[in-house]
C-alpha cells in the first residue's frame, strides 16, 4: 500500500483534538481518495457502558472513529466533534484508526478482573466500513473475544464481514455470537444518494445469505426508516421480501431520529435533494430529534403486519438490535465513550 503524506504538520490547527490523543501519522492513499487516516495508539479498547443507559450489552469496542460510508443520517456525527472535527465531511473523510486496538484488547481480556460480559461492535461507527479492508483490524478482535470466552454482536452495513466469516463460524462454537446486518433502503438510486459509501442493497442481501448460509443467525436492522421515502408500503413490502428470501431470521424497523448535528447535515440534503418534503419534515421532527408520537404508532401499525407477513418477527439474535427495538431509538453512545481512549 503507497502511503502518501505520513507526517501531521504540528502547526495544521485543524486537528487540535487528535494533537491531544496519541496521534502517530495521518496518511492518504489513492485508494481511498480524499480520505484521510489519523493512526492512534489507543490506551483502551473496551468501553463501559453507563448502567443507567439501559442496554442489553454492558462493553462496546470502536476500532475507528468517523465513517467513510458517509450516511447522511448517521447519529454518531456529533462524536467527531470532540475531536475538533466537524459532524459533516470531516465525519466522512477523516477517519481515526485505533491500529493497535486488537492488541490491548487482548490484554484487557486478560485481567483476572474480566467477566465475560457481552461486548458490542458497530454502536457508533461501522467497524467493517472500506478501511477495515487495508487496516485488517476485526481478525484481532474477534481472536481475542473468542480466546478469552467473551459474547459479543456486530452490527454492520459492509460486506467485508464475509472475509471473516469462518473466524466468526468457529468463534460461535465457543461463545455467543450476533451478527446484525443494516440494510434499511431498497431503492439503489436512493440509497446512493443517501449513503454514498455503503455497499448496495444487493451486496447487502448477499451478505445476509452469506452469514445464514454459514450457520449464523442474522437480524436484519431495517433502521433507519426515512419518513415520506422508504415508508411506504410498497417500499417496505418490497425490501422485507428481500430481506426473508436472503434468509435473515429476524427485523428491527424504526424510524429515523436526527440528534445534534446529525440534523442539519441531513435537512441540507433534505433541501437539495427533496426539497417539498422540508416543511413536512420541520412538522414531524419539530425542534427535537425524534418524529412526533403519532408517527412511531403508524409505523409500527404498518410496519409490524408486513413483519409478521414475512416470517421475520423471530426473536432477533442480536444484542445491540434489541436495544434498539425496546427503545425505538439508535444505540445512545454513553459521554464517556466520545472519547479516543
Amino acid at each position: 500500500m503507497r502511503w502518501q503524506g505520513q507526517a501531521l504538520d504540528a502547526d495544521d490547527g485543524a486537528l487540535p483534538g487528535l494533537e491531544r490523543s496519541g496521534l502517530v501519522r495521518s496518511v492518504q492513499t489513492p485508494e481511498f481518495e480524499g480520505v484521510t487516516f489519523h493512526e492512534v495508539l489507543c490506551k483502551s479498547a473496551l468501553n463501559k457502558v453507563p448502567g443507567e443507559s439501559d442496554l442489553p450489552f454492558d462493553w462496546t469496542i470502536n476500532p475507528m472513529r468517523g465513517c467513510s460510508h458517509a450516511c447522511r443520517y448517521c447519529f454518531a456525527r456529533s462524536t467527531h466533534e470532540y475531536l475538533d472535527l466537524d459532524a459533516g465531511s470531516d465525519f466522512d473523510t477523516q477517519i481515526v484508526v485505533k491500529t493497535n486496538v486488537a492488541a490491548v484488547l487482548r490484554k484487557e481480556l486478560a485481567r483476572r478482573s474480566w467477566r465475560q460480559e457481552h461486548v458490542a461492535l458497530g454502536t457508533n461507527t461501522d467497524p467493517y466500513q472500506r478501511a477495515e479492508g487495508r487496516y485488517r483490524l476485526m481478525p484481532g478482535i474477534i481472536a481475542a473475544l473468542t480466546d478469552s470466552r467473551t459474547p459479543f454482536s456486530i452490527l454492520t452495513k459492509g460486506t467485508l464481514l464475509r472475509r471473516d466469516l469462518p473466524l466468526l463460524t468457529l468463534a460461535a462454537q465457543q461463545v455467543s455470537v450476533g451478527i446484525g446486518v443494516s440494510l434499511a433502503i431498497h431503492d439503489p438510486d436512493l440509497q446512493k444518494s443517501i449513503e454514498p459509501g455503503t455497499p448496495s442493497p444487493k451486496a447487502r442481501l448477499e451478505l445476509i445469505r452469506a452469514i445464514t448460509d454459514a450457520g449464523l443467525p442474522c437480524n436484519v436492522m431495517v433502521a433507519p426508516v426515512i419518513p415520506y421515502l422508504t415508508d411506504s408500503t410498497s417500499h417496505l413490502d418490497g425490501l422485507l421480501a428481500a430481506i426473508a428470501d436472503a434468509g435473515a431470521t429476524g427485523v428491527t424497523a424504526f424510524p429515523m431520529h436526527l440528534r445534534a448535528s446529525t440534523r442539519g447535515w441531513f435537512l441540507s440534503w433534505l433541501a437539495e435533494q427533496h426539497p417539498a418534503l422540508v416543511k413536512r419534515y420541520r412538522l414531524l421532527y419539530g425542534r427535537g430529534a425524534y418524529v412526533a408520537p403519532g408517527y412511531s404508532a403508524w409505523l409500527k401499525g404498518r410496519v409490524g403486519p408486513l413483519i409478521a407477513e414475512h416470517g421475520l418477527g423471530g426473536r432477533s439474535e442480536h444484542r445491540s438490535t434489541e436495544a434498539h427495538a425496546r427503545s425505538s431509538r439508535p444505540v445512545r453512545v454513553p459521554e464517556r465513550e466520545l472519547t479516543l481512549f
